[in-house]
């Protein structure tokens, strides 16, 4: 790997590194992409060109687009570098403008490893970095698979507080893993879900409505393959991008490895979970079965497993939120609350714990959202004109992760105490806390 000396970073000097060799091969496309943008936005034109250009012009063009793509992809490779230095990561990318990204290493509270499949062929892997406070992810895209676990550890080590002379030899984390999807149940639990019904009513229904309006075999063709194609896409990318998921156990939080095609290894940041959701799909409930998804403040990992046993799920949550336990008992609104909910009104419900805020929601499709008393923001109580008729209101919890979680339909006396109660719940939490911090034990 090329590497050349930087200036000295806090008494040592940071070596900028380069990226894979196989880089310029992901880079070369842009060219291309460019060319298939302007064809597809103007086919008429491109059409009336082509027809003009004899057969040794057309090869010469596309040498020259060859050409012209190999060069692009070598500069933008050779003017990529990064460093790690005492107290960032600095990523320098830019062809004609430069650009250097500072990542401070305290900052970061995720370090994933994604492998596409030609990554996988190429033996090369990428990593997509989670900062406190940014929404779009940094990457370095393509490292060699070693040296990208290599300098995950090492990124983790300093952001624990590891000293950068050490933190190079701390190597990865161990894992104890925790929780392994079999592909069967992935299969059964997608075809036991709404929407996947509704994408193949649809793709039966209009067909049938088109070949009833029109009966033209062609029109029921244009009309049903895409629907039929879609439900079919949808289900079988599901399937492909959650096959063999599996959830670890490590010091620096929870590992999630899954993808068939496409493998990708996320990690739950410890302490920066700000909302739990557990959903039970109407045909889960017989089999106990039960998808968690998490809102991680600036990070875009959304779910801790597609599907499993509701206990099973329910001993993950407890690592996620250290201390906190499903409730299995909930309020529920008074029955005038029928009048501004007609029948749903009796899905709603409220438990209020030591450790969180947990509302739940539905009848036929049931989420239930646990909230961290430490990870309330600021709480509020919402109360429409019909609501204010019937004494009733809801109370508004909103998180760090910029979501909001709603109580609906309480009483208008117990939402206005509950407002209080909670504001102190969430002073005493953040006070009693656990530092977000990797490894922090």
């Amino acid at each position: 790997m090329p590497e050349n000396r930087a200036g000295a970073v806090g008494g040592r000097e940071a070596v900028e590194r380069r990226l894979h060799p196989f880089t310029p091969l992901r880079r070369a496309w842009a060219p291309v992409a460019v060319i298939a943008g302007w064809a597809a936005h103007d086919p008429g034109q491109v059409q009336h060109q082509l027809t003009r250009l004899t057969a040794t012009a057309l090869l010469a063009a596309l040498a020259a687009l060859v050409a012209a793509a190999s060069l692009y992809g070598f500069l933008s490779w050779r003017f990529t570098s990064f460093a790690v230095t005492h107290t960032e990561l600095r990523i320098r990318t830019g062809l004609l403008f430069r650009r250097t990204a500072h990542i401070r290493l305290d900052r970061l509270q995720a370090v994933d490893v994604a492998r596409p499949l030609a990554a996988r062929i190429a033996g090369v892997a990428k990593l997509k970095l989670d900062v406190i406070g940014t929404d779009k992810k940094d990457e370095l895209a393509y490292l060699g698979e070693e040296e990208a676990r290599a300098l995950r550890a090492e990124l983790l080590a300093r952001a624990a507080g590891f000293a950068p002379e050490t933190a190079s030899g701390v190597g990865e984390a161990p894992m104890r893993r925790l929780l392994h999807v079999p592909p069967e149940m992935l299969a059964v639990s997608l075809l036991l879900i709404g929407a996947t019904w509704g994408s193949l009513l649809g793709a039966l229904v209009v067909p049938a409505l088109v070949w009833f309006g029109t009966h033209s075999v062609w029109s029921v063709l244009v009309a049903g393959a895409p629907l039929v194609g879609g439900a079919v896409t949808r289900t079988a990318g599901r399937f492909v991008r959650a096959y063999d998921w599996t959830v670890g156990e490590s010091p620096d939080g929870l590992r999630i490895d899954h993808g068939l095609l496409d493998r990708a290894h996320e990690t739950v940041p410890p302490g920066r979970v700000q909302t739990v959701r557990i959903v039970e799909p109407l045909l889960w409930r017989r089999r106990g079965w039960v998808r968690v998804e998490l809102h991680v403040a600036g990070s875009s990992n959304s779910v801790l497993v597609p599907v499993a046993p509701r206990p099973l799920a329910e001993s993950l949550i407890a690592r996620v939120l250290p201390g906190a336990e499903v409730p299995t008992e909930f309020s529920r609104p008074p029955r005038r609350a029928a009048w501004c909910l007609p029948l749903w009104w009796r899905g709603q419900g409220l438990a209020v714990t030591d450790a969180v805020f947990a509302a739940r929601q539905g009848l036929l499709r049931r989420t239930l959202s646990l909230v961290p008393h430490a990870k309330v923001q600021s709480v509020r109580l919402v109360q429409g004109p019909w609501e204010r008729f019937r004494r009733v209101a809801g109370l508004r919890v909103d998180t760090g992760a910029n979501k909001t979680v709603t109580a609906r339909l309480r009483d208008a006396e117990e939402a206005a105490a509950l407002l209080y109660a909670q504001a102190d719940r969430s002073r005493t939490g953040r006070l009693d806390a656990r530092p977000d911090r990797w490894m922090a034990s």
